[in-house]
């Protein structure tokens, strides 16, 4: 068994306000905690308006899985959510 962390930071422009940020934001604990491999976090940039960071820890029976739920949370990310990914960091332990 595989462990992979991915962590992604975002900008967003023009947010003025924690609601605002809630909005665009929302819905990722839906969309990949329903997975049971996958758990979801806002992991930092809390109490900021125009920024955020999530972290993703994948479980997969190999890297070459973890890597490849990894691809699909970033494209999935980049369709749906209203922001720009500013920093992506993939780490295994």
């Amino acid at each position: 068994m595989h462990i992979g962390i991915l962590t992604l930071t975002f900008s967003l422009p023009g947010c003025a306000s924690l609601k605002e940020k809630r909005m665009r934001m929302g819905g990722l604990h839906e969309r990949f905690g329903r997975n049971p491999a996958v758990a979801v976090s806002e992991s930092g940039e809390r109490n900021r308006h125009d920024s955020s960071e999530w972290t993703f820890v994948v479980v997969g029976l190999s890297k070459r899985e973890i890597e490849s739920e990894f691809s699909q949370i970033e494209d999935k990310i980049q369709r749906v959510v209203e922001a720009r990914i500013m920093d992506v960091r993939r780490e295994f332990i």
